[in-house]
């Protein structure tokens, strides 16, 4: 993207923020005259009005399982009408990546949702190349398509990131936004996502010299791709060495994509073995490497957290930048403050890709320190996207021209300011409990703390925690909290009880507190897992259908989820329980 261009897509954002709310007005007329003949618009009684108070009166807020039946129905083929949710036949589904309780969800995705992508993106790219301007060049993108299922109905349905990689449209407005990938497409689709891996690693450092940034769509998909390389670079070096690649490619349209780009390269495999060899800790691997490059990007806000310190490690003085703000059901905002650390990082709504509410929620008496996820939220009724107050939380609600009306997201945020008279929304966390037994209400976000607070105790013992989930274990009496780390490395037993007792003393939730000291919740117990086991559950979602670029790792493992708690059960080393309350010296 040109100078020129970054300044014209700037300016386009500056004046659609300045009167937001007759661009929300024209964005719902829009989407509502596009849908009109949808059966679920229909049903409701709309009958083509498409001003905001007919609209909210006659369509009821909505959640996935209101419209999962008739998403179903898309996905089947049945029904004589094919305008189900929208006017025009929806071609393609998104899988939602479904790693809590392992069942994916179906998400309608069409032509006006690839739009709103290209443009937030776009909008952000613009934002992110004024503060830090690249040169032309090349971008380490660890960007991984899935495989594609036909449903029933002889719908197309893969994941959101599939789904766009795919599109010749959307690939072709990625050329021209930002720097090209170092990587052909043919990695980005290969059959193997370790190949993949492996390949996307050798193709970055042939042009290491013209690498520009570093992207993945989550944190966690760049943490993987450096522990992958502490592992394997001695075979990357080998093969830019040689100019022959490692025999682990198999897949034939990976190798004859990159085998064209690789050939005996002595005195770049040379500086690469000198960097790699000389690294003790891997602190700053990233620019040392790749020393043009500018930024780390990628989503870093929610259940992404936990992998920034990690990061910034193989960062060193780089910049992280979280990318937008959006789910798989459709985009709301965009980082437009790249300078912003990602703890810090606010997004702007667009006001032209939805139609967007937000349902005030306000703490009950007596839970104004709780969590924010684990609080009986008390709600008004949804206000405009020009009507929210700064400070205060809601939960946004959106209206989509992919056939999502009035549809509840199911996370909370904070409006942290405006730009111009758009909200600047900060995420806060998802509005759903992870961990409770009875009265006690814990949440990702307690998990995290709690792990953070524990792995103090390991890194005094110079570990560090690779990755971690929890459950609730109902099989006692009575029931008890179960963490799972996977470590770098082993440990003493006793390291191990400290841990396990400082996971216990962080949940500092009143109604875990009082039903251990009273016994109505049992012992924390940790479990210590074989090196490798979240690599198993990476490739048990992959194998599912999923994308890595796409993988979250769950925070919680509900018993539905049997395959996930079979691999976990299966590569458990270790099992310490907490003996805090039985002695209430405080560890941490």
């Amino acid at each position: 993207m040109t100078v020129s261009c970054i300044e014209t897509v700037i300016e386009q954002f500056e004046e659609m923020t300045r009167d937001p709310r007759r661009v929300q007005r024209e964005t719902l007329r829009k989407v509502l005259e596009e849908n009109a003949d949808a059966e679920y618009l229909r049903n409701f009684g709309l009958e083509g009005r498409t001003d905001e108070e007919s609209f909210k009166k006659c369509v009821p807020l909505c959640t996935h399982q209101d419209v999962e039946p008739f998403i179903q129905r898309i996905a089947d083929g049945v029904g004589d009408s094919l305008a189900i949710l929208t006017g025009k036949p929806i071609t393609s589904l998104s899988l939602s990546s479904g790693t809590t309780q392992g069942k994916p969800k179906f998400i309608p995705f069409n032509d006006e949702l690839l739009d709103s992508t290209i443009q937030i993106y776009r909008t952000s790219y613009a934002f992110r190349s004024r503060e830090y301007p690249i040169s032309n060049g090349k971008a380490l993108q660890f960007l991984y398509g899935s495989k594609q299922t036909i449903t029933k109905g002889g719908i197309i349905a893969t994941t959101a990131t599939t789904n766009l990689f795919r599109n010749s449209r959307f690939m072709s407005a990625m050329k021209d936004i930002q720097a090209q990938s170092c990587s052909p497409d043919a990695v980005i689709f290969g059959s193997d996502f370790h190949q993949s891996l492996y390949c996307h690693l050798l193709c970055g450092l042939i042009y290491s010299d013209e690498v520009q940034f570093v992207f993945s769509t989550f944190a966690h998909s760049i943490v993987h791709s450096f522990r992958t390389l502490e592992k394997i670079w001695e075979d990357l070096y080998a093969d830019i060495r040689d100019g022959v690649l490692s025999e682990r490619i198999t897949d034939p349209s990976i190798r004859q994509a990159v085998s064209k780009i690789l050939y005996p390269n002595p005195e770049l495999a040379d500086r690469i073995y000198n960097t790699c060899v000389g690294s003790s800790n891997w602190y700053g691997i990233i620019p040392q490497l790749w020393p043009n490059a500018k930024y780390v990007s990628g989503i870093m806000t929610g259940s992404m957290e936990p992998y920034l310190k990690k990061l910034r490690h193989y960062a060193g003085h780089l910049p992280l930048m979280s990318a937008d703000y959006g789910a798989s059901e459709g985009w709301i905002g965009a980082n437009v403050d790249p300078s912003v650390p990602p703890e810090e990082a606010t997004f702007a709504v667009l006001p032209n890709i939805g139609y967007f509410e937000f349902i005030p929620l306000e703490r009950p008496i007596g839970e104004e320190l709780e969590s924010c996820a684990a609080v009986h939220y008390i709600e008004s009724e949804p206000v405009g996207l020009t009507e929210v107050e700064v400070g205060k939380i809601y939960e946004p609600v959106l209206t989509n021209g992919a056939g999502l009306y009035r549809y509840r997201l199911g996370d909370v945020v904070q409006i942290a300011g405006f730009h111009n008279s758009t909200p600047k929304l900060k995420f806060i966390c998802r509005r759903s409990l992870l961990l409770t037994i009875n009265i006690d209400k814990n949440t990702e976000k307690d998990l995290q703390v709690s792990v953070e607070e524990a792995s103090k105790l390991l890194a005094e013992e110079k570990l560090e925690i690779v990755d971690f989930t929890s459950l609730v274990d109902l099989s006692t009496d009575p029931g008890h909290y179960v963490i799972f780390w996977e470590l770098s490395s082993d440990t003493s037993t006793e390291v191990l009880n400290n841990c396990a007792n400082c996971l216990d003393l962080a949940f500092k939730d009143a109604g875990y507190v009082g039903s251990r000291k009273t016994n109505a919740i049992g012992p924390l117990e940790l479990r210590v897992l074989r090196k490798g086991t979240f690599h198993k559950i990476l490739d048990h979602f992959l194998g599912l259908g999923a994308a890595v670029s796409q993988f979250k790792t769950p925070r919680f493992v509900g018993p539905s989820n049997h395959q996930v708690l079979q691999i976990l059960n299966r590569n458990v080393v270790g099992s310490y329980y907490s003996t805090a309350y039985g002695n209430l010296l405080s560890i941490c």
